[in-house]
């Protein structure tokens, strides 16, 4: 996994991968966060296309299909790029995810009848509480990077 906040080189990269190589493994899935960087290569468009906010566009940065062809040059491996839609990111909604957004919609609906604009219905333990919009944006969250050290025992 190669996130933002767990920043990579393609040398530690193509590195692991021909550990994995060593032991057998004659396979690997690298999952690349659209926002992640990685020395060592240029993403196809370096943060010249913004969107309305003037954040970079980061479906244009194609970081996936360039990594991809730098591990191929460094080590020779044949590799093959996949790139997630937005359905193909989700799955099937459980009975919960779907019992959730009704009562998420429902919150959002009684907003808008008291005059609660600005709001937002959110989760906070079991209950559906109002979050001002602007304090929900006001910052961004990151991967708690312990949870990601322990995810990476796995690979």
């Amino acid at each position: 996994m190669i996130v933002p906040e767990g920043p990579a080189t393609v040398d530690e990269v193509c590195s692991h991968l021909r550990r994995r190589r060593e032991r057998g493994k004659d396979f690997s899935i690298i999952v690349v966060s659209e926002g992640a960087t990685v020395s060592g290569v240029e993403s196809m468009d370096a943060g010249t296309s913004l969107d309305a906010f003037g954040h970079v566009r980061l479906d244009r940065r194609a970081i996936g299909e360039v990594l991809g062809r730098a591990i191929e040059e460094k080590t020779g491996f044949e590799t093959r790029v996949t790139v997630l839609g937005h359905l193909q990111r989700g799955g099937t909604p459980s009975a919960f995810d779907r019992v959730l957004a009704t009562r998420l919609g429902v919150a959002a609906v009684d907003y808008i009848h008291e005059g609660r604009f600005g709001y937002m219905p959110a989760l906070s333990g079991q209950k559906i509480v109002p979050v001002k919009i602007a304090d929900a944006v006001a910052t961004n969250r990151t991967v708690d990077l312990e949870l990601l050290d322990i995810a990476r025992i796995f690979y």
